[in-house]
């Protein structure tokens, strides 16, 4: 059986108590998922429909790095172990597990994949060599699995396809040079306009996922990471694009005023002035 809410003086003690931590955040769940008094919202909830929610959070977590905006972090990191809460609750109240399982699985995956600092093993590895180590030891926690089998479907794709062609890699299932993979994206972009000229919808958009799949091999081959490139890059065509408004906005005109070829020209203007600030900046040196 789940734990059910505490006394009604007890719990509300307890989720006003700033300092009360964990037990603080389980209480408040479920208190949320009480069918009695809690939130209609929440108690209606099941894995699948809170999923999208966990994978959304884990984005803005990304995104508040990647914006370097340190001071929305915690909230964004809350938000996300929220999920990991609410997850634990469902599962307590279907009799699956608890939160505390959740706490120890971690817990002891970890000092399983650390023995080099929790065991007796050398901690003389670079951080190349110990991700080396990592997946051996995943690969012997797999057993006799097939290769691919974990690689969780739930990913956002760019990084599912880096993930299966990694561990694709580790069996010799790879090409060795990067020119090959370019080579391969060539033939790819061709089979797609054959497919655009000579085919169906269908075929268009298997080969255009060909050439995804492809750039995503090319990403691993660089080092790059193809889901934070793409995110540069988005937040790039933004930047930019909100210039072109700004442009157009200083002779009081917006871009359904406006046509391809003068804003093609303010994209251009506004990408000459971004190399003239990062030469600048260059130039100035560190601050």
């Amino acid at each position: 059986m789940p734990t059910v809410p505490l006394p009604r003086d007890e719990s509300d003690r307890l989720i006003r108590d700033p300092a009360a931590g964990i037990p603080r955040l389980l209480e408040i769940m479920a208190r949320l998922r009480d069918p009695e008094a809690g939130c209609p919202w929440d108690i209606e909830q099941s894995f699948a429909t809170i999923a999208p929610y966990t994978i959304e959070e884990a984005h803005e977590v990304a995104d508040a790095i990647a914006r370097e905006a340190w001071g929305e972090l915690p909230s964004e990191l809350g938000d996300l172990l929220f999920q990991s809460v609410f997850h634990a609750r469902m599962a307590e109240e279907a009799g699956m597990f608890t939160f505390a399982d959740v706490v120890n699985a971690i817990s002891d995956k970890m000092l399983a994949r650390h023995p080099h600092v929790f065991g007796d093993e050398s901690r003389d590895r670079t951080p190349d060599e110990q991700t080396v180590a990592w997946e051996v030891i995943k690969a012997a926690e797999r057993g006799n699995a097939r290769v691919l089998d974990g690689v969780a479907l739930g990913l956002p794709a760019l990084t599912r396809a880096v993930k299966l062609q990694k561990r694709a890699a580790r069996v010799g299932f790879d090409w060795p040079e990067v020119g090959q993979v370019v080579d391969k994206i060539a033939e790819e972009a061709h089979e797609l306009v054959e497919a655009r000229d000579e085919l169906g919808p269908e075929e268009v958009v298997e080969e255009f996922g060909d050439l995804l799949f492809v750039m995503a091999n090319l990403a691993r081959h660089l080092g790059v990471d193809p889901e934070a490139a793409l995110r540069a890059a988005n937040t790039k065509f933004t930047r930019r694009f909100s210039r072109i408004e700004d442009f157009l906005a200083a002779d009081g005109r917006r871009t359904a005023d406006s046509d391809l070829a003068e804003m093609d020209a303010l994209w251009n203007r506004a990408k000459a002035e971004e190399k003239a600030a990062k030469a600048a900046r260059a130039k100035a040196g560190p601050l």
